[in-house]
């Protein structure tokens, strides 16, 4: 496979963009222009979608100069699901709306993981962004407590897929220890592989901050498997990870592995 620089055989195949499996989504917590230029000189290839995380969007000076150099480059931008939250809990759903019309947003993510939500109605919602915007939705809940069993998992994801939703999101949080994770990081395997009998892996970007994490899915899923939630300065470690050239999947690749 020809890479940016030279050529090595025995490299997993990366679609090219804009791609609909093998999704990195980079989470911004507050970059500069100045730092996405300098990361767009060196990783924007293998950014496929930017999360402006949680509700940093509000208090950047600099939202719309952001936003404008990430559409230069073709990367989709969101806002965090928690800034949907901020303005549902407010009963100011419509000004959401008119945020996203304001600043062209193209994506919204749709998520409930810091609020108590009726699914049919997080249903509803669904439907009614995604006939404005494509939506992401979120599953799984930032509160280490609550324990979400398999198969409601499942019947959640089926159910925000059935919505409208582009593709459906397994919460971590940037930190990593909840939802799909135990509070150590430890990926709850068995609830991942029970999802997947159901759900079919493009349709699901899985936030793993982590390096286990990521190495995880990539040997369970494979190269391009949908990844989110990624450090910008971990951006080119991934597709390392993904390519079988950092230790981790070192010959996880090689010889028709």
């Amino acid at each position: 496979m020809q890479g940016q620089n030279y050529s090595l055989t025995q490299i997993p195949e990366r679609p090219s963009k804009p791609r609909q499996s093998g999704l990195t989504m980079v989470m911004d917590k507050g970059l500069s222009v100045r730092e996405i230029e300098d990361l767009l000189s060196v990783a924007g290839n293998y950014i496929d979608i930017v999360k402006l995380g949680w509700a940093t969007s509000y208090v950047v000076q600099n939202l719309q100069e952001k936003l404008d150099v990430y559409k230069a480059a073709g990367i989709p931008t969101y806002f965090g699901g928690t800034l949907f939250e901020a303005f549902l809990v407010r009963n100011q759903v419509d000004e959401y709306q008119k945020v996203l019309d304001k600043y062209g947003m193209e994506y919204a993510e749709i998520s409930d993981g810091s609020l108590e939500l009726d699914h049919e109605e997080k249903c509803k919602l669904i439907e009614r962004f995604s006939k404005q915007v494509t939506v992401l939705s979120e599953v799984g809940s930032k509160d280490a407590e609550k324990i979400i069993a398999p198969y409601q998992w499942i019947q959640l994801m089926q159910d925000e897929l059935s919505a409208g939703a582009w593709k459906v999101i397994g919460e971590a949080r940037e930190s990593g220890n909840v939802g799909l994770f135990r509070s150590t990081g430890e990926v709850r395997s068995g609830l991942v592989q029970e999802i997947l009998t159901k759900i079919p892996a493009e349709k699901i970007i899985w936030e793993a901050p982590k390096k286990t994490q990521q190495v995880y899915f990539i040997k369970l899923i494979g190269a391009n498997v949908n990844l989110g939630n990624i450090a910008p300065n971990e951006l080119i470690p991934l597709e390392t990870i993904r390519l079988g050239l950092r230790g981790d999947t070192f010959d996880f690749f090689l010889n028709g592995k």
